[in-house]
């Protein structure tokens, strides 16, 4: 059985930066109220007709992983697609991205599973490099947020949370069962689904019918909805759960830890696993203070920025970690 390894990183962000103080135009809010809870600074907004959508934005980072992983798309087997933003209800933009990169028929999966996408996106693309069913696998984790936000006050505390912006990996086989991807460890509480929610429009609930039917202005169930306190409390209880699941797992400790990269929720969640680990700064990468909360395509900006910075070497542990809506969760520990 095969391990599979991380041969290629890429992604894209668009161009237009939306500080705290743009935002204070638009809503009652100001840059310390945001930092002071959030961490954030800036995120990139898409800017409606220049032509950036979850699918494009997702194809950028993956041509630059590709380019850099020394492989022709033709030799992509498989194509995993993380977004909670697609471009259509259905389909779904993994199959946007083979047609737009010009693959070969393969097969191509969406996954929906929000902050943690990422995550469970490179395990599925592990296990199928696992059994040798494929060789090279394309995981893609874009998010176009800012066209979905409600930027108003009433809308404050979920909207200057978010950014838009895209990351891919490529993965392929690694014959040395040392190195690669060691395990990945997924985890879902549905009970809490509600907590952290966009519930429509859905079948289930509010159809695009009843919205349009009852053309209410002050209806919210087309706009996220976060239990933010919830939320936090939860995260930081099973960040370090699935995080201490990965390094027993593997017989690891905290000190093995050569650079942590945590799903960019929140700053204050991340200084606190770096806290309760003892990780020094130098060990936790964190880059939401640019970004904002990117879901999906968190991990593998920040995965990727690390990697160009340096700070991700050939031998190094490398974990990642994420928490988000279901409530799901998930970590990877790797061998660089």
């Amino acid at each position: 059985m095969y391990n599979s390894k991380i041969i290629g990183l890429g992604h894209y962000v668009p161009d237009n930066v939306v500080t705290n103080d743009d935002l204070s135009k638009v809503m009652e809010t100001n840059d310390a109220w945001i930092q002071e809870r959030t961490g954030i600074k800036e995120r990139r907004h898409v800017v409606k007709g220049d032509g950036d959508t979850t699918t494009t934005m997702g194809v950028k980072s993956a041509k630059i992983a590709i380019e850099r992983a020394g492989i022709d798309k033709d030799d992509i087997d498989f194509i995993v697609f993380a977004t909670l933003s697609p471009d259509y209800y259905f389909p779904g933009p993994g199959v946007l991205v083979q047609r737009d990169l010009g693959i070969k028929t393969v097969g191509a999966l969406d996954v929906r599973n929000q902050c943690s996408g990422f995550v469970y996106a490179i395990s599925i693309a592990d296990q199928y490099i696992k059994t040798g069913m494929y060789k090279n696998v394309l995981v893609i984790g874009s998010e176009l947020h800012s066209h979905g936000l409600d930027m108003t006050t009433r809308g404050r505390g979920v909207s200057v949370i978010f950014g838009d912006g895209a990351g891919a990996a490529v993965l392929t086989r690694e014959e040395d069962n040392t190195k690669g991807i060691l395990s990945t460890h997924l985890h879902s509480e549905g009970q809490h689904a509600e907590e952290l929610s966009l519930i429509a429009p859905g079948m289930g609930n509010r159809w695009v019918t009843d919205i349009i039917e009852d053309n209410d202005p002050n209806d919210e169930s087309y706009y996220p909805h976060m239990n933010g306190q919830f939320v936090f409390k939860n995260a930081v209880v099973r960040f370090s759960e699935v995080i201490v699941e990965g390094l027993e797992k593997n017989k690891l400790n905290a000190t093995d830890i050569d650079l942590l990269v945590p799903h960019q929720a929140n700053l204050r969640i991340s200084q606190f696993i770096q806290k309760k680990f003892q990780l020094s700064d130098d060990q936790v990468f964190n880059n939401i203070t640019k970004y904002g909360n990117t879901t999906a395509a968190s991990i593998p900006i920040a995965l990727t920025e690390a990697w160009e910075e340096g700070k991700v070497k050939s031998g190094d542990l490398v974990v990642l970690a994420a928490f988000g809506s279901g409530f799901t969760w998930g970590s990877v520990i790797i061998r660089w």
